[in-house]
């Protein structure tokens, strides 16, 4: 994230004036048994996607599922912002996607075991948010409760 003072002025406008969506009613939610004995999966807002699928573009409220044995170099970002700098992307996806940490917790016996598919959405979203929120999103809350899925690790970049 860049520092405000080394923005222009416009840019500084801009991100001080965008709205963030707020949810005061998302409920918490326990674990109903421990995570060694849990599928985990991951989603994150990095604008990843699969080398060869649609990349993203902006605005794009759309996702991308990534099946979890995807290797690692097979994987591109196509989320571009003046707001981060993709190196240590493309030096270890690890940073932005820990797939190879997951996989290594569940060796460890740390996860139970990991989800088939993984999922994908483009950050830096401004309004109206309605895709996100009454297609897109739901239906990957349901692509992952019908892999099992019980924990999600999200991340962003």
């Amino acid at each position: 994230m860049p520092r405000l003072d080394r923005l222009s002025e416009l840019q500084r406008k801009s991100s001080l004036a965008h709205p963030c969506l707020l949810n005061d009613s998302a409920p918490f939610t326990r674990l109903q048994r421990p995570l060694s004995a849990s599928r985990l999966a991951l989603v994150t807002t990095a604008g990843i996607h699969a080398r060869g699928d649609a990349p993203f573009t902006g605005g794009d409220q759309s996702f991308r599922a990534i099946p979890a044995d995807t290797a690692p170099s097979d994987i591109v970002q196509s989320h571009a912002s003046i707001g981060f700098d993709r190196t240590a992307f493309q030096r270890d996806i690890n940073v932005v996607f820990p797939m190879d940490r997951v996989r290594e917790f569940v060796q460890r016996g740390e996860v139970g075991s990991y989800g088939r598919t993984y999922f994908s959405f483009m950050g830096a979203q401004r309004p109206p948010y309605d895709r996100l929120l009454q297609e897109t999103g739901p239906e990957v809350a349901q692509r992952l409760r019908d892999d099992g899925v019980e924990v999600v690790f999200l991340t962003g970049t």
